[in-house]
């Protein structure tokens, strides 16, 4: 069993139930069991600023699924969501956008995927999530907590949990 971080996120609809339906369906428990869930953060949006907040949250698992396997899975739960990438504008406004963020200790540059996610060191969206539920954890060398201690963390907000 292999254990991976995954980022979830979205603004468009009732993020919040997206999320927690996309944590359901991702962790079906015999090939991906949740381990981890972080709280909501809402965040700004990064990469196209002319849209609404983003909410993220961020989950570890144990999967038996190989990295390219896991991610095909998660592109099945963001369809099954109503997620449709080929009308999206890149980093433009969606209902769910669920990214492998690092799996063990796995290195990989594939066109689909890179391992650990190239750009999870520049975004707190990420890292603050990640921070909550996995703060010791080594990835590409570096400790997540201490990576976050790079970042400017403004406009990352923890939302209040729901009863």
């Amino acid at each position: 069993m292999a254990e991976a971080l995954v980022a979830l996120g979205g603004n468009l609809g009732n993020v919040r139930d997206t999320i927690d339906r996309a944590v359901a369906v991702f962790c079906e428990g015999q090939r991906v069991r949740l381990l981890a869930r972080s709280s909501d953060y809402r965040t700004n949006p990064w990469g196209v600023e002319d849209q609404p907040p983003f909410v993220n949250a961020c989950i570890a698992v144990e999967t038996r699924l190989s990295p390219r396997a896991l991610l095909a899975h998660a592109q099945a739960v963001e369809r099954a969501l109503g997620r449709e990438r080929s009308k999206e504008r890149r980093w433009g406004p969606r209902q769910i956008d669920i990214d492998l963020i690092a799996y063990d200790d796995v290195a990989l540059e594939d066109p689909d995927l890179t391992l650990p996610h190239p750009q999870l060191f520049t975004r707190a969206f990420v890292l603050v999530p990640l921070t909550e539920i996995a703060p010791e954890r080594l990835i590409a060398g570096r400790r997540v907590r201490d990576a976050l201690a790079q970042l400017d963390t403004s406009g990352v907000e923890k939302l209040a949990a729901r009863g």
